[in-house]
């Protein structure tokens, strides 16, 4: 069994090599673009992917388990409407323990990992990507310094930013622009909604 998961491991080391090589060499023509812009280029196309695939990519499980945590949630509120409240209380209380519970745990566990495989799998390749494609060694063969830019920090000490780094901070701006781009559009598409009162 060792063997085989060694076997295993191996190839998918090697499949990691050859998609990060051809990712590479389609970025080659953007080389003009610095270290810093390829980087917040792949963020940006990075962010997109996962925030399309959240979105869209849906299993039939997550839809069914979905629709079951729904349904049960919808009817313990309907118990706690009751007109004896003493009853819907202890009604809720069955719901929850004989089927909400379960449900809300198998929807919450499918929606994990669906969220795994649409946003954290891809953030972790491309960070592997990253490391590998612009470690010191490869900048400095493509753009003749072995980080992605420095500037002086207190006391005249070059602060040094590696890409790694540089794709942690691109990622949190990519994120914040979305966030930030999607509210004004909301807000454009919608100019006479009315701000609720509190």
């Amino acid at each position: 069994m060792d063997e085989f998961l060694d076997t295993l491991w191996f190839k998918i080391l090697a499949l990691l090599d050859l998609v990060f090589g051809l990712f590479g060499s389609i970025l080659a023509p953007l080389s003009f673009l610095g270290p810093a812009g390829l980087i917040f280029l792949i963020t940006i196309l990075l962010v997109a992917f996962t925030k399309t695939a959240a979105r869209y990519y849906n299993t039939r499980r997550f839809a069914r388990l979905k629709a079951n945590y729904e349904h049960w949630f919808e009817m313990r509120r309907q118990a706690l409407k009751s007109d004896d409240s003493e009853k819907g209380k202890a009604l809720a209380k069955n719901i929850d323990q004989a089927e909400l519970n379960k449900a809300y745990y198998d929807y919450f566990f499918e929606g994990f990992l669906k969220n795994m495989l649409t946003t954290l799998l891809p953030i972790l390749l491309t960070a592997a990507f990253v490391v590998k494609a612009y470690k010191p060694s490869n900048l400095e063969k493509i753009f003749g310094q072995t980080h992605v830019f420095s500037f002086t920090g207190s006391g005249g000490q070059p602060v040094v930013i590696s890409a790694f780094f540089w794709f942690v901070i691109s990622l949190i701006l990519v994120h914040l622009l979305w966030f930030v781009g999607a509210r004004l559009l909301k807000k454009r598409s919608n100019p006479d909604e009315v701000p609720e009162e509190r």
